[in-house]
């Protein structure tokens, strides 16, 4: 019997172990920790790292580019037949995996989280199709648009909902609300478009740099949309895989 109870030991033990190195790219933090949001915060930074490589086991392989698919923004009265309108599609963004995790503000018992990221550029490259007047230029044609974007921050915050999964005993968590903002302290970006000449072209290219703020600032409600169901997809997979106790115990 003796012999039983220490084989059951070791197995278990065994098992712990392995399982501690399946999820070598988490951190697990208490609750009871004073200090939980720093834990949390740092946990979130180790799985970022990860990142770059990717995590097969979380199916997580070719993280970059970011692809969305297409948003679309329109300037001036949108009754004038002449105003500006542009379609980006195949968006691919690059850079988004090296993100740090700035800050972190928790309510573990309603398993809400607020969450600050910091990316310090993302170069985004597309295709895009415009029609209407720009800076008093008809501006109508199509080409390749690029944006760098420097000095990101994004807030996020959701809610989560414990479940358990059919024949197994261990809490998880699904995304029950997400919401995201972002800010851009600088911004460059500027298109080819096959249908202007090279000083139509710089002329325009002048007037989007000139007005950087104001043309993320229309692409901002598409972009938050689409990428709301980026965040909510990529966590979704996240726990869905990771049991809530190996976060937070």
């Amino acid at each position: 019997m003796e012999k039983v109870v220490i084989f059951a030991f070791v197995v278990t033990k065994l098992l712990c172990l392995i399982s501690a190195q399946e999820l070598y790219f988490v951190e697990k933090c208490y609750r009871d920790d004073p200090e939980i949001d720093e834990c949390l915060r740092y946990s979130g930074n180790k799985l970022a790292s990860y990142l770059h490589e990717g995590i097969p086991e979380l199916e997580l392989v070719d993280v970059e580019p970011v692809i969305i698919d297409e948003i679309s923004i329109s300037l001036g009265d949108p009754e004038d037949e002449d105003a500006y309108r542009a379609t980006f599609r195949n968006i691919e963004a690059y850079g988004v995996s090296n993100i740090t995790l700035a800050r972190v503000r928790s309510d573990i018992d309603t398993y809400q989280f607020q969450l600050t990221y910091e990316i310090p550029r993302i170069r985004v490259r597309s295709n895009f199709e415009s029609s209407g007047v720009l800076l008093l230029i008809k501006a109508s044609g199509n080409g390749d648009y690029w944006g760098d974007y420097e000095n990101v921050k994004c807030k996020v915050y959701f809610k989560g909902l414990p479940y358990q999964k059919v024949n197994d005993d261990r809490t998880y968590l699904s995304v029950e609300t997400v919401k995201m903002d972002f800010s851009v302290r600088d911004i460059t970006m500027g298109v080819e478009n096959d249908g202007n000449n090279k000083v139509i072209q710089a002329a325009m290219n002048l007037f989007i740099n000139s007005n950087a703020q104001e043309l993320l600032k229309e692409m901002k409600p598409a972009l938050k949309e689409k990428l709301t169901i980026l965040l909510h997809n990529f966590m979704e997979n996240l726990f869905s895989k990771i049991p809530f106790d190996e976060w937070i115990e």
